[in-house]
């Protein structure tokens, strides 16, 4: 590494444990609130995002429009999207609540909620069917890289068994629903300090916690407008207010022709105005590194808008032509966040 490259490591190093710090300094004091917050009003909302009212009054139902959102981390894509839709707040921050934003994604083909209190069992449904028998084979023989997001400590799992004489499928399936719960479990136990880091080989690691962390710290909605539920989000998992809905999702989707699993934590805030989803996913099975959305959807003329905000995290815009690869990825982004918030509307428009 570079004596520049150095500095920057130690600075990044040094902010994230002020960052640490700070969080257990507001657990200690108890600075979590256990009543809803207030939904803030559009013009605020909108100022925030840096759009102009002229451009939301003429936007037509089921039209969207995009605006900038920084990106504050070398692997980071970020990107925001408006819709506006002819239904009630309530009905779209429902609809979220019972189906997942999952339901309106083409590329997820399983979603699955992840009980509160789950076991090994809980996440039997997942196999390496989908992907077929050369996924799970080359799972079984995977090395430190990019083919699959795994820590030092999973690979040496993965590495331990000896696949000969068995069909690779069931093996695979069994060793990586292990892997899957305990990554759960983790989380649950420890929120963003219990995510291991990927093992990409030569001393390298990705860091799908220090990622989510960045994008919690940056997203200035949550900190502005929800400041009770930005401090839980951030030192999760502290108890969150009996009025936020929560559940974990195992979601199955379809990436760069590739089966991939998610683990996905939300949370639904709602309230008579309008309401907020926010949502991590805190493993990724392969392909980027960690996500983070959210969903605030507020009353406007005979409806909704519904505001969406996506950060996500990728090894591949890094390095050689990155300057090129960057804004290739963040329009690639834009496009599947168009076309999910278009899919939500049609879904809600036979409710």
């Amino acid at each position: 590494m570079s004596g520049i490259g150095s500095v920057a490591a130690r600075i990044l190093s040094q902010k994230h444990q002020f960052w640490c710090r700070t969080i257990l300094i507001l657990s200690l004091n108890g600075a979590f609130p256990a009543h809803a917050e207030n939904i803030p009003d559009l013009q605020a909302l909108i100022h925030q995002f840096g759009i102009q009212y002229q451009r939301l009054a003429g936007l037509e139902q089921n039209k969207t429009l995009f605006f900038n959102v920084a990106e504050n981390h070398e692997k980071e894509l970020a990107a925001g999207v408006v819709i506006y839709m002819v239904v009630t707040p309530d009905k779209v921050i429902e609809f979220i609540k019972n189906n997942g934003m999952a339901s309106v994604e083409d590329e997820v083909t399983v979603q699955d909620f992840i009980p509160l209190n789950a076991t090994l069992e809980s996440f039997n449904r997942f196999n390496f069917e989908e992907g077929g028998s050369r996924e799970a084979a080359n799972f079984l023989a995977a090395k430190p890289g990019n083919q699959f997001n795994l820590s030092t400590q999973e690979l040496q799992t993965v590495q331990s068994i000896n696949p000969i004489n068995t069909s690779p499928i069931p093996l695979a399936s069994q060793i990586y629903r292990k892997i899957l719960w305990q990554r759960w479990r983790d989380y649950r136990k420890k929120g963003l300090k219990g995510i291991a880091a990927y093992d990409r080989g030569t001393g390298k690691t990705a860091d799908p916690a220090g990622e989510l962390l960045v994008a919690t710290l940056n997203n200035k909605v949550l900190s502005n407008y929800f400041p009770g539920l930005y401090k839980v989000w951030l030192n999760y998992p502290a108890a969150l207010p009996t009025d936020v809905n929560e559940h974990f999702f195992l979601i199955n989707r379809q990436v760069e022709g590739r089966s991939t699993i998610d683990l996905v934590h939300r949370v639904i805030l709602a309230a008579d105005t309008g309401g907020i989803v926010l949502s991590r996913q805190f493993y990724v099975g392969h392909s980027y590194n960690s996500n983070q959305l959210i969903l605030v959807c507020l009353p406007f003329r005979d409806g909704s808008l519904v505001f969406y905000v996506n950060q996500t995290f990728t090894d591949q815009i890094t390095g050689f032509g990155s300057s090129i690869k960057r804004p290739i990825g963040r329009e690639q982004m834009r496009r599947r966040m168009d076309s999910h918030l278009k899919n939500l509307s049609n879904a809600l428009a036979g409710h």
